[in-house]
């Protein structure tokens, strides 16, 4: 059994609806981190974004590789719980809205089909009774599960079996992945099961998760590191350009005109 969000971080800020001016969190939430993922939309309804990693050098954030295009929830996206107090305007992230969380998130473990993976992530091969909670009155709520040790009657009614291939037609999807460690402590009904995973046809529309083409992911897979504390940011780029500055975060490149 794989505990779905498990780090310390997680207790420290848990997001709640104040005043935009009160968004700044008791520090940075990139304070200790030098690596980070952020995607970009156009705006709350896009369904696609741009993926730009950065890392901390002594000259600040710099770009580490090129920007893609990625694909997000088939509604686009929406305030989730992670490491900032969110402002109270905009959609807030709900179970089944189809919208991927926007905010800033912990990078959480690897997953995947193989039995291993080149990173230095923690990973977690998944099995044929691996399942994630998606079931918002679960004890196991927004966790990775196994079958085989919690029961078959304790996954019931989940819609994330993690092995796609073996109960989709040989599904691509989540051959490899990372969690992304939104809402943390399982607040019942406010989304679940968050992954950076592949996409199964190029741009395809995800249920709230960020997808991408396999060489990218194995790129971010082989650079992302945990003692370096890498985070995730997703939000539409006015939003971000915003909260660039309170928030600390990598100033964004210059849209292409």
């Amino acid at each position: 059994m794989l505990p779905l969000l498990r780090t310390v971080l997680a207790v420290a800020m848990v997001a709640t609806t104040l005043p935009a001016a009160a968004l700044s969190p008791p520090a940075p939430p990139l304070l200790g981190s030098s690596q980070v993922v952020v995607v970009t939309t156009a705006g709350w309804d896009a369904t696609e974004g741009q993926l730009q990693a950065y890392e901390r050098t002594g000259q600040g954030w710099q770009r580490h590789g090129s920007a893609f295009t990625v694909a997000v929830g088939r509604q686009g996206s929406a305030w989730g719980i992670g490491l900032v107090v969110t402002p109270p305007d905009g959609p807030q992230k709900q179970e089944g809205d189809g919208r991927s969380p926007a905010g800033v998130f912990a990078i959480g473990p690897a997953f995947g089909y193989a039995a291993t993976a080149a990173s230095a992530l923690p990973y977690q091969p998944m099995q044929a009774g691996s399942y994630c909670m998606d079931v918002p009155d679960s004890p196991y709520y927004n966790r990775i599960v196994d079958a085989e040790v919690v029961g078959a009657e304790a996954v019931e009614g989940s819609t994330e079996p993690m092995r796609l291939d073996l109960h989709n037609k040989g599904d691509v999807r989540y051959r490899q992945g990372f969690v992304i460690e939104h809402n943390p402590a399982a607040v019942p009904g406010r989304g679940s099961c968050i992954f950076a995973h592949l996409w199964r046809t190029p741009g395809e529309p995800t249920a709230g998760c960020t997808a991408m083409p396999p060489a990218h992911m194995q790129a971010l897979l082989g650079w992302l590191d945990p003692a370096r504390n890498p985070r995730f940011v997703l939000m539409p780029r006015s939003e971000y350009q915003r909260l660039q500055a309170p928030l600390q975060l990598p100033v964004l490149a210059e849209a292409a005109p």
